[in-house]
């Protein structure tokens, strides 16, 4: 599996032009090794090579199992860029990846003063943004958890508890069904704090007439969910909440049939979008479609209108649009889709037309 993404990665490579990429994001080298680090302030970097003679720079404190490729160990006081210079190519090109703190990079550029570098991480990114069957699973069992705790917490909230309350029963319930936990802060809103697309969990009732947004996703073996449902307590006086929700699920499932292999993402966005400006709403969905998700809740790659690249098999990514009413409330539909060979998998099973709660 590791030698297939490897070959993947080179192929971008050779198209970039690069010999030699720098990999340090600890994900991107999980994702390439199968070695799992967090090294905090410590240097982690892998160098993949077109000769296939590719580096592991390790620190002595991490603990790995043995690999196939050459490892260089370093301690807290050996000079680890150097050694990283001692196995490059100082005269020509090196593919850099977003995550390398300055704190190593700019050595490495004093040190070889001839070296050219340049961001390479669309090398990795392009492949990671592809899922193979393995992640697929992965992604779907994420996805299954999440379903089945947003309809716990439907069932559990009422008026009377807090934002926060509702928040900590999601985050307790993913653990409960085998997540490692929440793959971000667990957006649970009330009333007008829905208008507040990131909005964090505070001591706000919910009250009669209320709406409520769970966006919530937890981590299942490394692997993210996210997903997002807007539900009313009992009865609302705002007749105008029935009209945007309904408008907010026509764009979601609009945009999620037109979805197959080779669409625009800024065409997909576009649908949704015009739905929405259609109606009036254009000012209030102030936020792009949607977004990759992988090993993070938020991966490279978007459903946006700057983006003209194409679907493809593999991807996997939100389709998420939103009205906010300042001071009134919010909605915001979103599922995980799967583009397949001739269409997309919507990942989340949860229904989606009006519920009360």
């Amino acid at each position: 599996m590791y030698k297939e993404r490897i070959e993947r990665v080179l192929a971008r490579m050779k198209a970039a032009g690069l010999s030699q990429l720098l990999v340090s994001d600890p994900k991107s080298v999980f994702y390439l090794t199968g070695v799992s680090v967090e090294p905090y302030e410590r240097m982690l970097a892998f160098l993949v090579r077109d000769d296939g003679k590719h580096v592991l720079f390790l620190n002595r404190l991490f603990n790995v199992p043995e690999t196939e490729y050459e490892e260089v160990w370093f301690s807290d006081t050996d000079d680890s860029v150097g050694m990283i210079a001692d196995r490059i190519d100082k005269s020509g090109r090196l593919g850099i990846d977003k995550e390398w703190p300055a704190r190593f990079l700019i050595p490495l550029m004093e040190r070889c003063p001839e070296l050219m570098v340049v961001l390479g991480s669309d090398c990795v990114d392009g492949c990671r943004a592809v899922k193979d069957e393995e992640e697929q699973k992965l992604m779907r069992e994420a996805s299954r958890i999440n379903d089945i705790v947003n309809v716990r917490a439907r069932e559990y909230v009422k008026a009377g508890m807090t934002e926060k309350m509702v928040a900590d029963f999601i985050d307790a319930n993913f653990v409960k069904e085998g997540a490692e936990g929440p793959s971000f802060t667990t957006i649970v809103s009330f009333g007008a704090n829905a208008a507040d697309p990131h909005h964090e969990p505070d001591d706000t009732v919910l009250k009669e007439g209320d709406c409520v947004l769970f966006d919530m996703g937890c981590v299942k073996d490394r692997y993210c969910s996210d997903m997002t449902r807007t539900f009313m307590c009992g009865e609302t006086e705002d007749a105008e909440f029935a009209k945007v929700y309904e408008l907010v699920r026509l764009a979601n499932e609009t945009a999620e049939r037109m979805i197959r292999p080779g669409v625009r993402f800024s065409d997909i966005d576009a649908a949704a979008r015009g739905l929405i400006a259609k109606a009036g709403y254009g000012e209030y969905f102030n936020h792009r479609l949607g977004h990759f998700i992988g090993q993070t809740d938020h991966e490279a790659g978007d459903v946006s209108s700057a983006n003209e690249s194409l679907t493809e098999p593999g991807m996997i990514f939100s389709i998420e649009p939103g009205i906010y009413l300042p001071g009134r409330f919010g909605v915001r539909i979103e599922d995980l889709v799967l583009v397949t060979e001739d269409g997309c998998e919507v990942l989340n099973h949860v229904d989606k037309n009006l519920r009360r709660v």
